[in-house]
């Protein structure tokens, strides 16, 4: 989370809201209109019924404090922009205090299909309609005060929690995590192909998984319902963590980068 990025953040007027050009705006409408079929077809129902509540424009980028609004009614969410990526105790804190951080950019038109990093597109549209959802916003909480509680070398234990269930997690034969959710390949990649694996959700095979960031996950973990989320938030996870850990990672099931 602390490498760095091509795109530079923007930052709020005085007002608190952001400026986005007509570029940008219409880059948003291009993204959210082509990933709407795709969602229909292949987001779990749960998502859908939260994207429609929480209302999303259509033709220009959402401000954090209009989508904040309409969750903190619901579950007391808010978001807030924040530079394109920062680090795991950042992330953890505002997590803690049911701040969800958004990166405040979005892509270019050269990158509509894929970019590394979360874009404002992957951190509105993915991310918040699920925070609108009890069981989903608690978990998400959890990972959050887990992260405070947790020492540097744990951190990439929980982020891998966080990995296999808020970005790249499916519930039931439908996408769940917002990595899925706003990508235009992989989305319908998690649920049909045969070359993904697709594996009942098993917290310490999922903390054993070294995963990549920048392929399409060659393995998806799959849970049975949001109260399943719920439960795993109040298990040991600092126990389980310790028990992988001692196990050790599975080999990866992708080619491993040379360090450069």
């Amino acid at each position: 989370m602390a490498k760095l990025s091509q795109y530079v953040a923007k930052q709020p007027d005085a007002s608190g809201c952001i400026q986005y050009d007509a570029v940008e705006n219409e880059t948003w409408k291009i993204l959210i209109q082509r990933q709407m079929p795709l969602v229909e077809q292949y987001a779990c129902p749960e998502y859908i019924d939260a994207l429609a509540k929480l209302d999303l424009p259509l033709d220009q980028i959402p401000q954090c404090a209009a989508v904040t609004e309409r969750l903190i009614a619901k579950t007391g969410w808010k978001v807030a922009p924040v530079p394109a990526l920062i680090d795991f105790k950042t992330f953890f804190d505002m997590l803690a205090n049911k701040v969800f951080p958004a990166a405040s950019f979005i892509r270019s038109r050269q990158e509509l299909d894929y970019l590394q990093e979360p874009d404002i597109f992957h951190e509105i549209f993915g991310h918040t309609p699920l925070l609108s959802d009890p069981h989903f916003a608690e978990f998400t909480h959890s990972i959050g005060l887990l992260g405070q509680q947790a020492d540097k070398s744990q951190y990439v234990w929980i982020a891998r929690i966080y990995w296999f269930t808020v970005e790249f997690g499916l519930l039931n034969d439908k996408a769940l995590g917002a990595g899925l959710i706003s990508s235009f390949s992989e989305l319908s990649y998690s649920v049909e192909s045969d070359a993904a694996i697709r594996k009942p959700f098993d917290l310490i095979e999922v903390l054993r998984t070294p995963y990549r960031i920048d392929i399409h996950q060659p393995i998806y973990y799959v849970l049975e319902s949001m109260e399943q989320l719920l439960e795993l938030s109040k298990q040991d996870l600092f126990a389980a963590i310790e028990q992988a850990r001692a196990l050790g990672l599975h080999a990866p099931l992708y080619p491993v980068k040379a360090a450069s």
